[in-house]
């Protein structure tokens, strides 16, 4: 407990992060598109907010709603989040501002 006459110190927000519903934080990300998933949303990049702790089902989820039409390729695309790759599944996200989120469907070839 803080000594009276002495207030507590808190965190301010991190930058482009500002508190969302329930009290949830959301963040900027860079949502790069490849191939056939720029051709769907029709765009190479954007920016979108998004929960900082999201799995990656749910990331995919939220850039659908944007882009319904991706939502074809769903069984195909893997993402890469700051240059890793992450299946669509339950794995749980910790997002920073700034991350880049890649979202790569299938490349054909022999």
């Amino acid at each position: 407990r803080p000594p009276s006459g002495r207030r507590r110190h808190r965190e301010p927000a991190a930058e482009g992060c500002p508190p969302g519903n329930g009290g949830s934080m959301r963040c900027q990300v860079s949502v790069l598109y490849f191939a056939r998933s720029a051709e769907l949303a029709g765009l190479r990049c954007e920016t979108l907010s998004v929960p900082r702790q999201i799995t990656a089902l749910q990331l995919w989820e939220e850039i659908v709603k944007v882009h319904p039409r991706l939502a074809v390729i769903r069984d195909q695309v893997v993402f890469a989040v700051r240059q890793e790759y992450v299946l669509l599944g339950d794995q749980l996200l910790v997002l920073q501002p700034g991350d880049e989120v890649a979202i790569i469907p299938p490349i054909s070839g022999g």
